[in-house]
């Protein structure tokens, strides 16, 4: 406790002991003022994980994760990791442990189609609910979106888009084509540098993901040290095989409720063996627009059939000649016109 004495004797006065945790200040000495001393709680000795687990509900997202999205085990791993780390470090704060707040920015590296976007929206899920970003939104962005054409037009597209991604989460697809360093008179260089200042200065407000192809991402960062500086969690998405394609083909079909007719799996089994090695193959959303493509000639098959009252498997079911009809399949088409006669 400090004491304040009235006046100017020129005698010491007697010192008044501390109160201790649990005990009540003892009286003032009269003539004097006394400021009871500040009683810090005591820390607590324990942490309730299931209390904490039941009140974010993290749990569920990394069960959605699980259920959405086929293969992946590397990924889901470390996004496990991630949200195991946040939720200590909230856990050692409850305790009085120091926990600084982790750098969050990312990049997620892999072709297209191969749920980097999903990921992304269930990180803003993971980091709302424990209280790193204030609202689970994921504002997508590409280089046309923050980099202007002339002089100072850069600045305001960049901040912006910035304001509106505040206390969520970025994602910058594409991230690589910001730098352009064979054009001198290319603005990418002013957004990355805003970029730049933003992910340190604003860190508690904002979460910075950059996504795109794994080479082109590792020259960006190499070109750009500063940034790659920033980046704490480097998670690459490894390509589907086919038989993981057609496990997220199976899971589209429940989610809009079709299903394949009798010898369908076959046929669109050997449409992404044919389609995979085209140009532009782009995983789950190729499989996405092949299913698109297939409804639309079953909506043509079932309109031609006239008057026919349909029931609800004819509505429901693709057949093979739905997906064979598909063009990659035109050269096989084009052998047997041009093959003779038996």
């Amino acid at each position: 406790m400090t004491r304040i004495p009235f006046g100017s004797s020129g005698n010491s006065t007697p010192s008044v002991p501390s109160a201790t945790p649990g005990e009540s200040a003892p009286a003032a000495v009269e003539g004097e003022a006394v400021v009871p001393a500040v009683v810090e709680p005591p820390k607590k000795a324990t942490a309730n994980l299931q209390a904490i687990l039941e009140e974010t509900n993290i749990q569920q997202v990394l069960r959605e994760l699980d259920d959405e999205l086929i293969a992946l085990a590397p990924v889901k791993t470390r996004i496990r990791e991630i949200a195991a780390l946040l939720l200590v470090d909230r856990l050692r704060g409850e305790v009085g442990l120091t926990s600084e707040r982790p750098s969050l920015h990312m990049s997620f590296t892999g072709n297209p189609g191969t749920g980097k976007t999903t990921v992304a929206m269930k990180m803003a899920q993971i980091l709302h609910r424990l209280g790193y970003i204030e609202k689970p939104v994921v504002v997508a962005c590409t280089r046309d979106d923050l980099v202007g054409q002339y002089v100072g037009h850069t600045a305001p597209k960049t901040k912006e888009v910035l304001r509106r991604a505040f206390g969520g989460v970025l994602f910058i697809d594409e991230a690589y084509y910001l730098y352009r360093p064979e054009n001198e008179r290319d603005y990418g260089q002013e957004a990355i540098e805003i970029l730049l200042q933003v992910m340190e200065a604003e860190r508690d407000k904002l979460v910075v993901i950059f996504a795109g192809y794994r080479d082109r991402m590792d020259t960006f960062f190499s070109s750009n040290p500063g940034m790659g500086s920033r980046v704490a969690h480097h998670i690459h998405f490894p390509d589907y095989d086919i038989d993981e394609l057609l496990q997220i083909t199976e899971l589209m079909l429940e989610q809009q409720s079709y299903k394949f007719g009798e010898g369908g799996d076959a046929a669109f089994r050997e449409y992404l063996e044919r389609r995979i090695h085209r140009p532009r193959f782009a995983h789950g959303r190729s499989v996405r627009n092949a299913l698109d493509r297939s409804r639309l000639r079953q909506a043509n098959r079932l309109f031609d059939q006239g008057d026919k009252v349909l029931t609800r498997e004819d509505l429901m079911t693709i057949i093979p000649d739905d997906i064979l009809k598909s063009s990659v399949f035109d050269e096989d088409r084009e052998a047997d016109t041009s093959a003779p006669a038996a």
